[in-house]
């Protein structure tokens, strides 16, 4: 018997669960993975070429302060380089911001259902995470959330839109939520999907971050700019707790190749709006064509659909399987499945006898 000794608190850390991947789905007909959020498209021809440049530049370390990409992204949101702080993807933006403010006998505070990843990066920090569960329209309960702080109460989380339930909080609600948050507490808005958020009355991150001294904001260019496999976020944050970040961030944690893809994208942003564009449309379209087959859906304002199926969700994923679609089941309450490759999404049209 091993005599190692191991933090015996992380036997009740959940683990992270990727989407199962079409490799691993049974042979046939064409399998479409709809499970994790992709975007379908490749990263635009500039975007590669400017990744393809540095191939031969892969013996040297990048920039560990990301210099050219904080200075990108303090431009195109107006705000101070020192407020942008980078992470490999905007999970460990989120751990960053966990690991800064919360640590044993603390606690963390988000909704539930919520990202998946929460609960394990509050437990890998040693602090509690409080779970509080969703109202009726799978939406924040934001009362429930205000009731829920306490004196242990560090960080409050809000997914913004929320993933996986696709629903979203707006800028009225989320003004009065902050108004009731004591000034000591950070509330981060995590704006992974925001790119895809059409509601009228949205709030926008960057501004509450301005108005607000205790309001972060978490950004990824793994949705909407289609660079999942580089793994590049970033943050928006307060001086004093971007300083905190930078103190948890492992060193050269965003390759070359993330850092020149990223910058270039927000060169290109315009033409990769019309791709945001042309995913919003389809998810209209299913959503529309699932409606006509008697599927009703919560709001959805992301690259992906939440299917509150409850005890039938289990046998309704695998039947979707059968039918050449991967989806991302949670066992007991729902199913989320991505807006993903147009023949993709005729398949879950044409899936929608499972989904009612």
């Amino acid at each position: 018997m091993s005599q190692l000794r191991v933090r015996e608190d992380l036997a009740s850390a959940p683990a992270y669960r990727q989407g199962k991947s079409v490799a691993t789905a049974a042979a046939g007909a064409p399998v479409y993975k709809v499970s994790s959020n992709e975007n379908p498209y490749a990263p635009l021809p500039s975007v590669q070429t400017a990744i393809a440049e540095l191939a031969a530049g892969v013996n040297r370390y990048p920039d560990s302060a990301g210099t050219a990409l904080v200075s990108a992204l303090a431009a195109r949101h107006n705000v101070s380089p020192e407020a942008i702080v980078l992470g490999s993807g905007s999970i460990e933006i989120v751990s960053q911001l966990i690991r800064a403010t919360a640590g044993p006998g603390d606690e963390v505070l988000f909704a539930w259902r919520s990202f998946e990843a929460y609960p394990m990066l509050v437990r890998a920090a040693g602090a509690e995470p409080v779970l509080v569960p969703l109202d009726e329209e799978h939406r924040h309960d934001l009362d429930a959330m205000i009731d829920a702080i306490t004196d242990r109460t560090r960080l409050i989380l809000v997914c913004n839109p929320n993933n996986p339930t696709g629903t979203t909080v707006s800028a009225a609600d989320l003004d009065r939520f902050l108004d009731r948050v004591p000034g000591h507490i950070t509330v981060v808005i995590d704006e992974a999907y925001q790119h895809f958020n059409q509601q009228q009355d949205m709030p926008v991150g960057v501004e509450l971050f301005r108005q607000r001294p205790n309001v972060a904001v978490a950004h990824t260019f793994s949705k909407a700019y289609g660079l999942a496999g580089l793994r590049v976020g970033y943050a928006i944050a307060p001086p004093a707790l971007a300083s905190a970040m930078r103190a948890v961030a492992i060193p050269f944690g965003v390759t070359a190749f993330a850092q020149a893809a990223a910058v270039r994208s927000l060169e290109v942003e315009a033409e990769l709006q019309e791709r945001v564009d042309a995913l919003i449309a389809e998810r209209e379209r299913v959503i529309a064509g699932l409606a006509a087959a008697g599927v009703r859906l919560p709001e959805s304002q992301t690259n992906f659909l939440w299917f509150p199926l409850g005890a039938r969700t289990t046998e309704a994923a695998a039947a979707l399987e059968q039918a050449g679609l991967i989806v991302r089941p949670f066992a007991g309450e729902g199913l989320r499945a991505t807006i993903a490759e147009t023949e993709a999404n005729d398949q879950l049209i044409a899936a929608a006898l499972h989904l009612a």
